[in-house]
């Protein structure tokens, strides 16, 4: 069947595989796992990745899971032009530098903005204390200097003058508030450069299509919220009361 795909662009790392793909002509089937529906508890992807996660995939018999795995394995299986993971070893080594600091740095805050601005609110019908929310605001600015000072400085992108996997999976994870219309982008000029460059290297047009569900998710009929999930929201709630 060739390699396939399982993911839903409700994820930012999803996103970042999918983008990726797309850019670079990798051929793939997509296997939509829809988040909102709890289809990654069922027993059908549970075969694909006892984790129940996504993104996942699959070639022939091989299967893999966590898409910083994943996009390497398409960057070498694909012989992605060379910008996308540099050969060289110490700019090779600031990407992996990048993608181990970010998981808890960038994306842990970039998915609780989207739970506390739309979902938690929209699914439980309670909204997040305000002093719980300036905690986490805090939490999203404070990563953020920290990422321009740290990581991006004052070079075009993360390694310089090319675009790699890091500027990718920094740029989907910090689009995932917007699903909240809440944009991180607006009150740094130089983040929201870096930011544009992104996107225009991408291409615009695929760039917006794989933010698309993500931008149009408060339009979302939250009745068919699988309950095991809004079980989840509902506890995720607590923790901010």
């Amino acid at each position: 069947m060739g390699l396939e795909l399982y993911m839903d662009l409700l994820s930012a790392p999803c996103r970042a595989v999918y983008i990726f793909a797309r850019k670079n002509g990798i051929p793939f089937n997509f296997q939509f796992v829809d988040l909102l529906k709890g289809h990654h508890h069922s027993k059908e992807y549970i075969e694909i990745n006892p984790l129940r996660k996504l993104p996942s995939l699959k070639d022939g018999k091989f299967i893999l899971s966590e898409s910083v795995a994943i996009l390497s394995y398409l960057c070498r299986k694909y012989s992605a032009p060379s910008h996308w993971y540099p050969p060289d070893l110490h700019t090779r080594a600031r990407v992996d530098e990048f993608m181990a600091w970010q998981h808890t740095a960038i994306q842990l805050p970039m998915s609780k903005m989207l739970w506390i601005k739309l979902l938690i609110p929209m699914i439980t019908g309670e909204e997040v204390s305000a002093e719980k929310m300036e905690q986490i605001l805090e939490e999203v600015n404070n990563n953020l200097q920290l990422f321009e000072e740290k990581f991006l400085q004052d070079r075009m992108f993360i390694t310089g003058d090319h675009i790699s996997l890091a500027d990718l999976v920094a740029l989907v994870e910090m689009m995932q508030p917007m699903g909240g219309n809440y944009n991180v982008f607006l009150n740094s000029p130089k983040l929201a450069e870096w930011r544009m460059r992104v996107e225009l290297t991408i291409g615009s047009g695929l760039f917006w299509e794989a933010h698309d569900r993500l931008v149009k998710l408060a339009e979302w009929d939250c009745s068919t919220l699988d309950p095991r999930v809004k079980e989840r929201i509902c506890e995720f709630l607590q923790k901010f009361k």
